[in-house]
């Protein structure tokens, strides 16, 4: 009746969720301190090869059928990617190394072949006469 007179309800739940945290949080610090143990982890261990040792067989059978079901249907393996991103790769790596090697040859080129006073920059070459290169025409009167 005082928590009437205060305007709210009491709560019938309230104690129930107290003992469920308590609960969970004593389990919470059982559970850390066994998980953290040496011997757990040799059991957990031993589990996992055991569960692999007994599974490989179904694996085996599964990847060989899956396989089959890809070539059925015309689809490439996981290997079959595999190897040709690798392949890609390798194309990639090939490439860049060309592109610098072209790099080099071009400064090299630009280097040793430096301007003179009678070839402009187009590679034309000057007369003396005001700069004007003879060139034939071709154009029709």
């Amino acid at each position: 009746m005082a928590a009437e007179k205060n305007g709210t309800a009491a709560d019938p739940f309230e104690a129930f969720r107290k003992m469920r945290d308590t609960y969970l949080e004593g389990m919470s610090k059982v559970m850390i301190d066994a998980v953290n143990t040496e011997e757990y982890a040799q059991a957990t261990g031993a589990l996992m090869n055991n569960y692999l040792t007994l599974s490989a067989p179904f694996r085996e059978a599964l990847d060989k059928a899956m396989i089959m079901a890809l070539e059925q249907f015309s689809l490439p393996s996981r290997q079959q990617v595999v190897a040709l991103a690798e392949r890609f790769t390798h194309l990639e790596v090939r490439l860049d190394d060309l592109d610098a090697k072209l790099d080099r040859i071009v400064e090299l080129s630009s280097a040793a072949q430096k301007p003179t006073a009678d070839v402009s920059d187009d590679g034309k070459q000057r007369h003396a006469e005001g700069g004007k290169s003879r060139k034939p025409t071709n154009r029709k009167q």
